[in-house]
């Protein structure tokens, strides 16, 4: 291969990947995309009993976000994508923190699995994840959930946008004839 083919290549490689790789994109902007994305899918419903508990036994109070839920479970749905086989361990290690021990030095702790396995089976519901047994256990995404989060990307958002505006063109066209 010459070298300006191989450059090339790159270029186009890397663009495409750009386009549709959620891990060129800023973690909390598109957990924002995601969670407004999740709360029109109906499997995912905030229970009432999480404005009640910590996240975690290092937290002090409950969280006081209103959109707590969707924002973890956009958050959970992100780090599935990234990491492709993640289980319930492995999240509450991520959604851990040092606690407060008074005089005593701070430690880790890990956070609380309810919160994250009732996502991951909402999520199931959805048919976003999977379960998966071999080397590595836990959840991974399905082709569908790989859709779902590749569409809420801002690339995705403007490609749907693009895509819904020529088919209104065409239906405009359409009447006009």
């Amino acid at each position: 291969m010459t070298k300006a083919l191989k450059g090339a290549f790159f270029t186009y490689f890397h663009i495409v990947i750009k386009m549709t790789d959620i891990r060129s994109i800023e973690a909390g902007k598109y957990n924002k995309l995601l969670a407004t994305a999740l709360k029109e899918i109906p499997e995912f419903e905030k229970p009432t009993w999480v404005d009640f508990v910590k996240t975690s036994t290092h937290k002090e109070r409950p969280s006081v976000d209103p959109d707590f839920w969707y924002n973890r479970a956009a958050s959970i749905l992100r780090q599935i994508y990234i990491h492709e086989v993640v289980g319930v361990e492995r999240l509450r290690t991520r959604y851990g923190g040092k606690k407060n021990r008074g005089v005593k030095p701070s430690e880790f702790r890990k956070s609380g699995g309810k919160i994250i396995r009732t996502i991951l089976q909402q999520a199931e519901l959805a048919e976003l994840v999977e379960k998966v047994k071999g080397k590595k256990t836990g959840r991974q995404l399905t082709a569908q959930g790989k859709k779902v989060l590749e569409l809420c990307s801002p690339q995705g958002v403007d490609k749907e946008r693009e895509s819904s505006s020529k088919s209104e063109s065409k239906k405009v066209n359409e009447d006009a004839e």
